[in-house]
């Protein structure tokens, strides 16, 4: 009876065994397909020896997939790599934000705080002191783009954070009441620079390296407002009948403009940045999730509900509505100038992060989606 019975202990243990190892082996295969599938999409995206882009994504503490793809350089046949810096477009509208939050932590500014206190040139003062620095950084100040980028793009090349912000301040009304209603509004971030300029006295790209870029150790980032950094950085280009053509800085204009999109930044350094606000290293917890919860004005007359927090955009689904059965909750910026595109997505359900920068107006985001949703690595 004994040996019987020992035996059945001894299948048991086994069955055990080979579940625990199919467990095993079911994971592995599932991140190998992950691998398998982004890698099949992106080389029918990509095309060797032109114009390129890098792809990371974390869950938790494993890197599910980091590459990169082309060239950073096409003159210099330069490979781009995971420490390519490139311009992050709107995602530098982040770094803004958190130094705005950082002073309102420490007390030198309020979120309640007016225009007019700030700026009192404004043409139509009422119109300023209905205006909060909260309404800026969430896009629902009501405030008019008036800026002539089209009409007047050679001096938009070179206009800096002072000469986009310039036009707003003559503005004789607002699209619709402060907090009314949302309108994506890059020359706010603008005026936002400039306020972090006017309360910690020095220029705020110089407040961002040394309170964000240091701490966090992106030792590779710049901002600038003029031309590109001057080492290992990608340069934008487009396709225009087959040649691909530079299309950044001294192209496009809004370059110089730098409190909407001067921020330039490599994978390396943007996956610190995220440890970095998951630590609440900027400012304390409550703060930080300000930065990514909707903010609700209480006159919303929105069609829809708002989804911008004081840093991030936040929703269900990747798209916003194009994939409506999902369940998991994206917080999310993205970027789009000249000839470079990027985003940053944190998924906080699943512990997932993604990362990717192009420099040739590619957008992956949706591709990358699509495969993780069929894995089930989002739902």
């Amino acid at each position: 009876m004994f040996a019987s019975h020992l035996k059945k202990i001894n299948t048991i243990i086994c069955l055990l065994l080979s579940l625990s190892f199919l467990n095993c082996t079911h994971k592995m295969d599932k991140h190998q397909l992950l691998v398998q599938k982004l890698d099949s999409v992106f080389s029918a995206l990509f095309i060797p020896d032109v114009s390129g882009g890098s792809v990371f994504i974390q869950q938790g503490d494993k890197t599910l997939y980091a590459k990169s793809f082309g060239l950073s350089d096409i003159e210099k046949n330069i490979k781009y790599s995971s420490s390519t810096v490139q311009n992050l477009g709107s995602i530098s509208k982040t770094f803004v934000s958190y130094g705005i939050l950082m002073l309102a932590n420490e007390n030198k500014l309020s979120l309640d705080d007016n225009l007019l206190k700030y700026f009192p040139d404004f043409k139509n003062k009422e119109i300023a002191q209905k205006i909060t620095i909260r309404h800026l950084l969430t896009h629902t100040s009501g405030l008019p783009d008036l800026r002539k980028t089209e009409e007047d793009s050679v001096f938009y090349l070179t206009a800096k954070d002072e000469e986009n912000w310039a036009p707003i301040k003559q503005a004789d009304s607002l699209h619709f009441e402060a907090g009314s209603n949302y309108e994506y509004s890059n020359p706010a971030y603008n005026g936002l620079a400039l306020i972090i300029e006017k309360v910690s006295g020095i220029k705020w790209q110089d407040f961002i390296k040394k309170r964000i870029f240091e701490p966090a150790g992106m030792q590779n980032s710049d901002i600038q407002d003029g031309a590109h950094p001057s080492e290992n950085v990608a340069h934008g280009y487009r396709n225009i009948n087959g040649a691909w053509e530079e299309y950044d800085y001294g192209e496009y204009p809004t370059f110089a403009a730098a409190g909407n999109g001067g921020v330039w930044s490599s994978i390396d350094d943007l996956k610190k940045y995220v440890e970095a606000i998951k630590k609440n290293s900027f400012v304390d917890a409550r703060t930080t999730t300000l930065s990514t919860e909707p903010w609700n004005p209480d006159n919303w007359k929105g069609e829809a509900a708002p989804w911008k927090g004081l840093a991030w955009f936040k929703h269900k689904s990747y798209l916003h509505g194009t994939y409506p059965n999902e369940q998991y909750t994206v917080i999310e910026h993205s970027g789009d100038q000249g000839g470079f595109r990027a985003h940053l997505l944190m998924i906080p359900e699943a512990d997932i992060t993604i990362i990717w920068l192009t420099n040739n107006e590619m957008l992956l985001s949706e591709e990358i989606w699509k495969v993780m949703l069929e894995l089930g690595y989002v739902k």
